[in-house]
């Protein structure tokens, strides 16, 4: 089973990395002018932030937070600071940071390791999120929460859809899903505990997440 007999070939390892369940590893054999690659299987691009220790994603990788975030102390006069803008990130002036470690994206994310949810600490006067006509639309009638994923199945920031359900992301966070993909990534939905009229899609694949409205069915 080492390879094609008298041919003198060598058994050698190769190791390849994969999404979410770390490293698969295979055989190939390799001669003197003979190289048989394995099978590879093509994947969609992610940005892995690994944790240096055990290899594990820090963010994303298909980690599901097992609940949303918990409530804001954050304080009204730095929610007024932030407020306006068209969801830019990277800490510019006026504008928060959400890098809170190396390798970490610049939008708001959950870490996977004791589901932090880093960049949900406006407060409720969020003026960022307000809404003039709160829960226009009605209010999502799915499952909320890590027990159902959701495939994004089209459309784009603006007006997006899964399983019949229309959603579309606040303003302020356009610039937050721009490597989202939306004909194909998984989702999950949280209830957002501060702003009255929002909820919260995490995105299975990369860690992130932005304010979504529900717009019907």
């Amino acid at each position: 089973m080492d390879g094609p007999q008298g041919a003198g070939f060598r058994r050698r390892k190769c190791v390849s990395q994969t999404l979410a369940s770390g490293y698969r590893w295979g055989t190939n054999f390799i001669g003197q002018a003979d190289l048989r690659v394995p099978n590879s299987i093509e994947v969609d691009e992610i940005p892995l932030h690994l944790d240096a220790r055990n290899r594990r994603p820090q963010v994303g990788g298909g980690h599901i937070p097992e609940r949303g975030p918990a409530p804001s102390r954050g304080s009204v006069q730095a929610q007024r600071g932030n407020a306006g803008g068209g969801g830019r990130p990277g800490g510019g002036e006026g504008r928060p940071t959400y890098r809170d470690q190396q390798g970490h994206p610049e939008a708001p994310h959950v870490h996977a390791d004791g589901d932090r949810w880093v960049g949900h600490e406006g407060g409720r006067n969020d003026a960022r999120y307000h809404q003039d006509h709160v829960w226009e639309h009605g209010r999502f009638g799915g499952e909320i929460g890590r027990n159902h994923i959701y495939r994004i199945e089209g459309g784009g920031r603006d007006r997006f859809w899964f399983g019949g359900f229309y959603f579309s992301v606040a303003p302020y966070d356009f610039g937050f899903c721009n490597d989202w993909f939306w004909d194909r990534d998984d989702i999950v939905i949280y209830d957002d505990p501060d702003h009255e009229g929002w909820y919260l899609a995490y995105n299975v694949r990369l860690g992130t997440y932005v304010h979504v409205q529900y717009l019907g069915a």
